[in-house]
């Protein structure tokens, strides 16, 4: 299974060897919550380079809508949202993790508000508390409808206006740069407008990158989610697990727009009803919480629905709240649905699951660190143990944004030695000549992720997407361009999801198999984790 992957070995762009050479203490590689955090804290005590794939706004962070999770209300406590969060995990989660993380948020959550990050205020004061799926309470803050845009906001005018730090913008991230010893010495990237390589070396890296949604078509991410970050960190002998927990969000606006139109969950938790093809709730008969089941549950239950009623969405039904009420507390929602034809106080608006947020990721401790000295992960680029098989709705903004702050204080309290230069590793077979043209084949990987890294799987349609996966990567352009580099990481991603898939055969949370339709704790309470030029792994959970 891991020579079928030797497709991921590292490259090198032929102008690497003119690139323009920087230094800094830490270099961090995104500009979402966990890279403007992480910007932010370590450049108290470090010189800090924050470099970003787009515009500095371009980020999942932007496009969040519901919130971020905290246990501040009145009536919640830690234990409460431990105990959440390890339930929708389903066994997989570091109980340990979790109990940082939550215990953190209160104060984490009260740093952002001194950079400017405001949140809803209830009518008898204090913050407003929405609820979400999977939650036993009210406990996740809000900006309206645009909580990721308002937080994204106010870091960035932060960083901008009262730091030191240097934000480049449009440079993407070729590969991470090692040194003979493994060490991570800092990154290569390419800038998008002028096509010049540049080497960023630093005494840390912190990648921030984000996801791969772009591996399925039908996703809530932007173009710019190619999983440029698991693909170098992998490619840069980085451990990498649970890469076959791909969530799907339940309600996703069902129209021809890409990215899809996240419908926020939250809407639900206003009291919004989702109803089949005969005008019925499903959801009530499925699970105890009904719309507020944890995603995976919801996203499944859809999906028997649309298969039982022959259609591509079901119903979202908010006519009930009216429109001032719907108009006040949503308004991004409510623009997003009239600019598609739908008025959410009078109609009923298709909804369908779509490929949302990545489980998996770089293997991380508690502190952000990889397997790779020198290299740091946070955020949905990383896997630290916090979301087990499945993610609390609300608890990802939360994750950055603690997981960037312990990065910080991790090297406030000894920061790396200055190393050498290093370079990117060589080897593996060299890429086949190209017959196939970038796009065309984004579109095919699209196709193949469609029919076997899905929601439900099989053996036989992974071992058909495997198959097909190696074969398109065989016949990829080599790395030039930036769009040459993107589809090689995305084919570096798809072919990890499929041999995690394939390898775990159970369902739990995100990953479901029909042809293994339980949860197996005997064999399977545990991670898969692969590694460049090693065999797969199980490792069996902290909690077993």
């Amino acid at each position: 299974m891991a020579d079928a992957l030797t497709f991921g070995s590292r490259f090198l762009l032929p102008e690497a060897r003119e690139a323009r050479v920087s230094h800094s203490d830490v270099l961090v590689v995104g500009s979402g919550i966990a890279g403007l955090t992480a910007a932010l804290h370590c450049s108290r005590e470090h010189s800090v380079t924050l470099v970003t794939k787009a515009g500095v706004s371009e980020s999942n962070t932007w496009y969040a809508q519901g919130g971020i999770a905290g246990a501040v209300g009145e009536t919640d406590s830690i234990e409460l949202h431990v105990a959440d969060t390890l339930l929708v995990g389903q066994g997989l989660c570091d109980e340990a993790v979790v109990r940082a993380v939550v215990g953190e948020a209160p104060e984490a959550l009260e740093s952002l508000l001194g950079f400017g990050v405001r949140f809803d205020v209830a009518e008898r004061g204090g913050v407003a508390l929405a609820l979400e799926g999977g939650h036993s309470l009210p406990r996740v803050l809000h900006f309206g409808d645009r909580t990721g845009a308002a937080i994204q906001q106010a870091l960035t005018d932060t960083l901008l206006t009262r730091s030191r730090v240097p934000v480049v913008e449009h440079s993407f991230l070729v590969d991470l740069l090692t040194d003979e010893s493994g060490r991570c010495t800092g990154a290569l990237f390419v800038n998008a407008k002028t096509g010049e390589a540049e080497t960023r070396l630093a005494d840390a890296v912190v990648l921030a990158t984000g996801g791969a949604g772009q591996v399925f078509r039908v996703t809530t991410n932007p173009d710019i989610a190619t999983g440029d970050g698991i693909a170098a960190g992998w490619r840069a002998g980085a451990r990498v697990t649970d890469l076959e927990f791909v969530q799907f969000h339940p309600t996703a606006l069902d129209h021809d727009a890409a990215p899809r139109f996240l419908v926020s969950e939250a809407l639900r938790g206003e009291g919004a009803y989702l109803l089949d093809c005969d005008g019925e709730r499903f959801m009530l008969q499925a699970h105890p919480l009904a719309e507020l089941a944890p995603r995976d549950v919801v996203s499944r239950e859809i999906e028997r629905v649309m298969a039982r009623c022959g259609r591509a969405n079901v119903s979202l039904d908010a006519r009930h709240l009216g429109e001032p009420t719907l108009r006040a507390r949503f308004p991004n929602i409510w623009r997003a649905c009239v600019e598609a034809g739908y008025d959410l106080a009078r109609d009923l608006v298709p909804v369908a699951p779509a490929a949302h947020y990545f489980v998996g990721g770089l293997v991380v401790d508690v502190d952000g660190r990889t397997s790779v000295p020198g290299l740091f992960a946070t955020g949905e680029v990383a896997a630290s143990g916090l979301h087990g098989a499945n993610r609390l709705a609300s608890n990802s903004l939360l994750e950055g944004l603690v997981f960037s702050r312990r990065i910080a204080r991790v090297l406030r309290a000894g920061a790396p030695a200055r190393v050498g230069e290093g370079a990117p590793a060589q080897g593996g077979p060299a890429p086949g000549d190209s017959t196939i043209d970038v796009g065309t084949a984004r579109g095919q990987l699209q196709d193949i992720a469609a029919e076997g890294l899905g929601m439900s799987r099989t053996r036989e349609g992974l071992d058909r997407a495997a198959e097909r996966i190696a074969r398109l990567a065989a016949c990829a352009p080599p790395p030039g361009a930036i769009a040459e580099c993107e589809l090689r990481n995305l084919l570096t991603v798809a072919g990890l999801i499929a041999a995690a898939a394939t390898l775990r055969t159970e369902s739990r949370g995100c990953h479901a198999r029909l042809d293994h339709p339980q949860r197996d704790d005997t064999a399977w309470l545990g991670h898969t984790v692969f590694r460049r030029g090693d065999e797969p792994r199980f490792e069996p959970s902290p909690n077993r």
